[in-house]
């Protein structure tokens, strides 16, 4: 495996700062886990082991790690920390179906030479990890289109939410202080307008995914957990 350390910028004093205090609050075997993610890749192949529960329920990073599960928007702020801890930005994006019809969906971006690529907690196999060879988060995003079908083998995705820099919000506590987190995520990175992708027009000229495509989409995925089928 190609290792992609030397090509991070070190994380400055405030980073290392909010993560050793990140660090401090797991246990002894959870933090050499934490230390061991370092690379994009390392990172979603851990975040792949969480157990997805789409609940109302949004963690913070570190009860993510301690009870070992969470969905795509805690998942993804704690993927965003484990990159952040190898020199990347903690950034997020958010890509987003028209309101009620599904969910939207957290990527954990980070970029290398220039291109963009993303990391991600999903219950859906094709929602994850993209490689750093994007130009732009339109470009990046679109990878993601013809995967965001839901349980209707509706093709959703309509639109994302411009870059979000958790960095900017250390003084929330966000990576452990679960009700940090809430403020982060409710105030400050939601409820910001989307940059749409289609037109209502291409929106309404969509082919719905075949049998065997949506098969394939589902494949590993805890149907219970989606979107219109979830009991809670």
């Amino acid at each position: 495996m190609v290792s992609y350390t030397l090509r991070y910028n070190a994380p400055k004093k405030k980073a290392m700062d909010f993560i050793a205090q990140f660090e401090s609050r797991l246990p002894e075997h959870l933090r050499r886990v934490f230390r061991s993610l370092d690379t994009p890749f390392a990172i979603q192949n851990y975040l792949d082991t969480v157990t997805y529960k789409g609940e109302e329920r949004d963690r913070s990073p570190l009860n993510v790690m301690l009870d070992n599960q969470g969905h795509c928007l805690d998942g993804g702020f704690l993927a965003a920390l484990c990159l952040w801890r190898i020199g990347f930005k903690p950034l997020l994006l958010d890509i987003v179906p028209d309101p009620g019809v599904d969910d939207d969906h957290v990527l954990a971006l980070y970029q290398i030479e220039g291109r963009w690529g993303a990391v991600a907690k999903t219950n859906y196999i094709f929602l994850g990890f993209r490689e750093p060879v994007y130009k732009n988060f339109r470009e990046l995003v679109m990878t993601y289109f013809e995967h965001y079908v839901s349980i209707h083998k509706r093709k959703v995705l309509t639109g994302y939410l411009r870059p979000f820099d958790a960095s900017r919000y250390t003084h929330l506590n966000w990576a452990w202080d679960e009700a940090g987190a809430n403020i982060l995520y409710h105030k400050h990175f939601y409820g910001r307008k989307p940059v749409p992708l289609i037109t209502k027009s291409m929106a309404a000229r969509l082919s719905p995914a075949t049998d065997r495509v949506y098969q394939a989409e589902t494949l590993f995925t805890d149907l219970n957990e989606s979107f219109g089928n979830r009991k809670y």
